[in-house]
C-alpha cells in the first residue's frame, strides 16, 4: 500500500475526504501544514494521523523550509504527496525528491483562473461552466500536466457560496478516486471525469 502525505493550509476538508476513503491502494500517513491555526489539525487528531506545522517564516529560505519538510516525509516513508488547499508553491527540494509524485487540486478548469480566488475569478468573468482540475505539480503555479477535470455549470443566480459548496462536493468525490487511479497506475493520460 502506498504511503501518502497531504499538505494543507486551512480547513482540511479535502484532506479528511482523502484520509477517510477506503481503498486498497493508498493510506494517508502524514499531514503537513504551514499554518499553526489550521483546522486541518483537528481533523488529523480525530483520524489519528500524525501532523506537523512547518512555518515558512521560521526558515531563511524555501530550500531550508522544504528540507525540514523532507525530514518528515523520509521519517514516515512517504511515497506520494497530495496538495489539498496548500497555499505555497513547491520548490526544487521537494520537486527533485518527488518528481511526478506531487499532485494538486484546483477549483477551476485549468488553464483558466489559476492562483488564488479561482471561484470568484470565474464568477466575476461571467463563465457559464467552471469546475475542478487535478494536476501534477511543477515549478510553475497551476501549470502542471492535467490528470483529470470535472465541470460544473453555473448561472447568474448562484452566489459565490453556492458555487463553492458545489465545487467542494466535486473535489471531495473526485480527488480520492483520482489518487487511487494514479497510485494503482490506471491514470496515464489527461481525461475528464463526468
Amino acid at each position: 500500500m502506498k504511503r501518502l502525505a497531504v499538505f494543507a493550509s486551512g480547513n482540511g476538508s479535502n484532506f479528511e475526504a482523502i484520509a477517510k476513503y477506503k481503498n486498497e491502494v493508498y493510506e494517508v500517513k502524514l499531514l503537513i501544514c504551514d499554518q499553526k491555526d489550521a483546522y486541518a489539525f483537528r481533523r488529523a487528531e480525530r483520524l489519528n494521523i500524525p501532523f506537523y506545522v512547518v512555518n515558512f517564516k521560521d526558515y531563511k529560505d524555501k530550500a531550508s523550509y522544504e528540507t525540514e519538510i523532507l525530514k518528515y516525509l523520509k521519517e514516515y516513508e512517504i511515497d506520494f504527496i497530495a496538495l489539498a488547499g496548500y497555499m505555497r508553491l513547491i520548490g526544487d527540494v521537494l520537486l527533485s525528491e518527488y518528481d511526478n509524485k506531487i499532485v494538486n487540486i484546483h477549483p477551476s478548469l485549468l488553464p483558466a483562473f489559476p492562483g488564488l480566488h479561482a471561484i470568484e475569478q470565474a464568477i466575476n468573468y461571467g463563465v457559464k461552466v467552471t469546475g475542478v482540475t487535478i494536476h501534477y505539480i511543477d515549478e510553475a503555479m497551476d501549470r502542471g500536466k492535467i490528470i483529470a477535470q470535472k465541470s460544473l455549470s453555473i448561472n447568474n443566480e448562484m452566489s459565490i457560496d453556492d458555487v463553492e459548496k458545489k465545487i467542494h462536493k466535486i473535489e471531495h468525490l473526485l480527488y480520492k478516486k483520482v489518487l487511487e487511479e494514479i497510485l494503482r497506475g490506471d491514470n496515464k493520460d489527461e481525461k475528464s471525469i463526468d
